[in-house]
């Protein structure tokens, strides 16, 4: 097949390469000329040879450059052609945009991607949203991508449901990284474990904790066995805010990942405002201590070594 790929940043340059890998030709376009094989949106269209086939472009960009993307797309691609949104969209955009890209007869499928920077070497796992006859379409595509075997690709639904499918995915993960998090920070301030590296390392094998997240975390501690070289500070990319947000949606309970979520709020306050009123209360009714500003004792004790 033929592929259009808009967007060469660390997960689309490697899909690029998966793909082309599989024998597919792949016409990539980026802002870096660099790495660009198309000069500009129009030249990538133009370069697709369709040969009887529809025109495909994958859109692998950040969220805020997703609509000006497909609005470029929707004046050039030509009815029956097709375009995937591969980024971390909200589901709820997926729907307005397919509605925009019908109006010129050009159809779209939503697509949850996850595998990150081993997605080359790994294979992606991926979540699509669309019409049953559109997807069967792209099948060569996804199956360069995906891992090898059984696993790896589902069909979600219609469009939306990819998307959909791919936030719950990364709400769930937010929940099993921090629970690794709390046991490493526990494990760190007890005197009584030697080697938490260690500790994690044997988890590997014969543990129902196991995990890829958990073998990533033990590459993280040999490399810098403490995390000294790392603040403690984790960002959210939003997936996070719209699983609990659908979650109230559809009143399901979702503690784990809401409280995660909410993990990575506290990670970037210096001073948390909300422990200052705590200690304010306790000083109230129990005349417990309170550290002021002033206090070389006010910072955070470290985490014993």
């Amino acid at each position: 097949m033929e592929l259009g790929l808009v967007g060469l940043g660390k997960m689309g340059g490697n899909m690029r390469q998966r793909i082309r890998n599989a024998g597919h030709t792949v016409i990539g376009l980026d802002h870096n000329q660099e790495i660009s094989d198309a000069k500009d949106t129009a030249d990538l269209v133009g370069r697709l040879t369709a040969d009887g086939q529809p025109k495909v472009v994958w859109v692998m960009v950040p969220v805020q450059a997703i609509d000006p993307v497909i609005t470029e797309l929707a004046d050039l691609l030509s009815p029956g052609d097709i375009v995937i949104d591969g980024g971390n969209s909200r589901w709820t955009d997926d729907t307005r945009r397919a509605a925009q890209l019908a109006e010129k007869g050009i159809k779209f499928v939503d697509c949850g991607v996850s595998g990150g920077v081993w997605g080359l070497e790994n294979g992606y796992a991926l979540m699509v949203g669309g019409e049953s006859e559109t997807v069967s379409t792209l099948m060569p595509i996804f199956e360069a991508l995906k891992p090898e075997g059984e696993f790896g690709f589902v069909h979600a639904g219609k469009v939306g449901a990819g998307h959909f499918t791919k936030m719950v995915h990364n709400g769930i993960e937010y929940a099993i990284m921090q629970a690794y998090a709390e046991g490493f920070e526990l494990l760190e301030a007890a005197d009584i474990v030697e080697s938490v590296p260690e500790a994690f390392d044997s988890w590997r094998e014969g543990t129902v904790i196991r995990s890829w997240l958990l073998d990533l975390m033990v590459n993280a501690l040999k490399e810098d066995t403490h995390l000294d070289k790392i603040r403690g500070y984790a960002d959210d990319s939003g997936e996070g805010r719209w699983t609990v947000e659908a979650a109230i949606d559809h009143a399901v309970p979702v503690p784990a990942i809401a409280a995660s979520l909410f993990a990575r709020f506290a990670s970037r306050q210096d001073d948390s405002p909300a422990m200052k009123a705590i200690a304010a209360m306790r000083n109230q009714f129990g005349g417990h201590a309170v550290k002021g500003a002033e206090d070389p004792s006010y910072a955070t004790p470290p985490i014993k070594h």
